[in-house]
């Protein structure tokens, strides 16, 4: 899916099962989960921001922002990706939503400077790295971020293997390839946090979910309030 002469329609059908998958498990709404909790400290009007790296095709971005206009809040999300492609993709599928902006760009180093945004959210990105490069980037998500982190990732187990194996059966060989690779790339809970404190972002709590998923999800000292 990360090449850069990767075929757009296969491309464009990996997100569409990724955003399936994200819905049915419940993955976006644990992101939400941490976001409702952080909320209770966000003042009525008060301008709420967001990066979401590593965005693929954005839907992270769209359910936060669905989310957030239910509740009363000004929330405004940009999307990072590296890939033009997905870029495009995003672009299109969030053209009606003026609180989303896509940006292309490296999530191992961000083009913003230190506190552009409130919150800097990633989700199943950084399994696609290797330990260093998920440091760099649980680090570029806190220098980035005045308030907080939250980072959605998966947990190694060989259950979730033969769950993802069923559920790709009739996907392209594309998906069918990036979703094992996902989870014999994932997390113990004691890697998780190693990762999160070697980055220097312990303010950042675990917390597992549903469907071999786990949050590192945290405020900054004085941060709540803004």
């Amino acid at each position: 899916m990360d090449a850069p002469d990767v075929d757009a329609r296969l491309l464009d059908d990996s997100l569409r099962f990724i955003r399936r998958v994200n819905s049915l498990l419940g993955y976006t709404r644990a992101t939400i989960s941490h976001l409702e909790r952080f909320s209770r400290g966000w003042k009525r009007g008060e301008r709420v921001t967001m990066i979401d790296f590593a965005t693929g095709s954005a839907d992270v971005p769209r359910a936060v922002v669905a989310w957030a206009r239910r509740r009363g809040f000004d929330v405004h999300v940009v999307g990072l990706d590296l890939h033009e492609t997905t870029c495009e993709l995003a672009r299109a599928a969030t053209r009606d939503e003026p609180r989303i902006t896509i940006v292309r760009g490296d999530a191992l180093d961000p083009p913003f400077d230190a506190g552009s945004f409130d919150y800097a959210l990633s989700s199943m990105f950084l399994h696609h790295l290797s330990d260093d490069e998920a440091v760099r980037v649980l680090a570029a998500m806190s220098r980035v971020a005045r308030r907080g982190i939250v980072a959605a990732d998966l947990l190694r187990h060989r259950r979730a293997y033969a769950w993802i194996s069923l559920l790709t059966l009739r996907s392209n060989p594309m998906v069918r390839h990036d979703a094992r690779v996902s989870v014999a790339q994932a997390f113990s809970k004691a890697e998780a946090l190693q990762l999160r404190d070697r980055a220097g972002v312990e303010f950042a709590q675990f917390h597992r979910h549903f469907g071999h998923r786990f949050v590192l999800a945290g405020q900054k000292a004085g941060a709540a309030a803004g």
